[in-house]
């Protein structure tokens, strides 16, 4: 009995040929099964099958050439097996680069199969249009600046979950992570907070907004004792690393905690929410910014930055700033403070005391001899 006209051809043979010694058919072969795959009307599942395996046998074996020309008539058909996209992919060169440019998706798999002979191509990965959640995910695990740039700027994707965890808590220490991050549409304010001292003006209002409304739902630990007396007389003489130690200790955090913030400028940005998380008063705080370092009491313009900054946060919303930008909690005491009740007459007659502080607040009347140094 003849075979019906609608069965599928039988191209097994063909493989078997083109193993002929001396007689290299392969290309052409795959070639030819190339075009009549893609131009086909309709596919069924066995005609797919009876492709993808041809196809799987003789892309390792052809030239770069026609591996580039066949994977650019491929990738963009959505028919393609997976497999034999894969198989595209594992050769690298010019055709993986077409299967990572023109496939509709990419699957975790593919991804793999990409970065087989090495991750060159993770970045342009990182860069596609329509990455699925998982491949976004995978990606942000390499932890190489130039793929986190990449996610980070692609506006293809949507940003989230651990992926965009990750990238925040790098772009810590790396600003021009931060910056592409902060500019993302998709990206709340309430996951940026760690970026602040990243952010320009406008956004850190935003952020700031973000921070308050929920600092303002849990309670606030009291201002350790004494704290702004003891900085301001410190910054008088300019004893920085003394003043360091006594603003770290009242806040529960390393000595260094400065030092995570690489740009001068926003490192004093940080030290002036550590004023406001320690509970100093505005008074305070524009005096140790008139009198700590030289290079910042002659900037009209940056102290009065500094002010605005200390003014426009409220201290819970200080500390959780610091809390995130550090990503670590600050501590609900300073070292080595007793705990005070907050009821009974005790409490009743420190609190009357710290409130005649408040309105009286003592400040050094001169600088005494220059010691020490300045925060860059």
């Amino acid at each position: 009995m003849p075979p019906s006209v609608d069965a599928p051809p039988d191209l097994s043979g063909l493989l078997e040929l083109s193993r002929i010694e001396n007689l290299d058919l392969k290309p052409v072969i795959l070639r030819v099964q190339t075009d009549l795959f893609v131009r086909a009307a309709a596919r069924d599942r066995t005609e797919i099958e009876i492709f993808e395996s041809l196809a799987c046998g003789l892309i390792p074996t052809v030239d770069e050439e026609t591996a580039r020309v066949v994977a650019r008539k491929l990738a963009p058909c959505p028919e393609t097996p997976p497999a034999v996209l894969e198989a595209l992919a594992l050769r690298g060169g010019e055709a993986r680069d077409a299967v990572v440019e023109l496939a509709p998706t990419l699957s975790h798999r593919l991804i793999e199969a990409a970065l087989a002979e090495g991750s060159d191509i993770a970045a342009r990965i990182a860069a596609r249009a329509g990455l699925s959640r998982e491949a976004v995910d995978e990606l942000s695990r390499e932890g190489r600046p130039e793929i986190d740039r990449a996610l980070a700027a692609n506006l293809g994707h949507t940003l989230r979950g651990a992926a965009l965890a990750r990238l925040v808590n790098r772009g810590r220490g790396a600003p021009d992570l931060a910056r592409l991050l902060l500019v993302r549409p998709d990206v709340s304010a309430a996951d940026l907070v760690p970026l602040y001292l990243h952010a320009d003006p406008i956004r850190r209002t935003v952020i700031g907004r973000a921070v308050e409304a929920t600092a303002a739902l849990r309670p606030c630990p009291p201002a350790p004792r004494g704290l702004g007396e003891t900085l301001t007389g410190l910054s008088a003489a300019r004893d920085v690393p003394a003043f360091m130690a006594a603003l770290a200790d009242g806040l529960g955090l390393p000595r260094d905690f400065l030092t995570v913030v690489a740009d001068a400028s926003a490192r004093y940005d940080l030290l002036t929410l550590g004023l406001r998380a320690a509970g100093l008063h505005e008074e305070e705080a524009v005096y140790i910014f008139l009198t700590l370092n030289q290079g910042v009491a002659r900037s009209a313009e940056r102290v009065a930055d500094l002010v605005r900054l200390f003014r426009t946060v409220s201290r819970p919303a200080s500390r959780d700033l610091i809390a995130a930008i550090l990503d670590r909690p600050l501590a609900e005491r300073g070292r080595g403070e007793a705990h005070q009740p907050l009821h009974g007459p005790e409490a009743k007659l420190r609190q009357g005391a710290e409130r005649v502080a408040a309105q009286r607040p003592s400040l050094p009347v001169r600088a005494r001899a220059a010691g020490g140094g300045e925060p860059a």
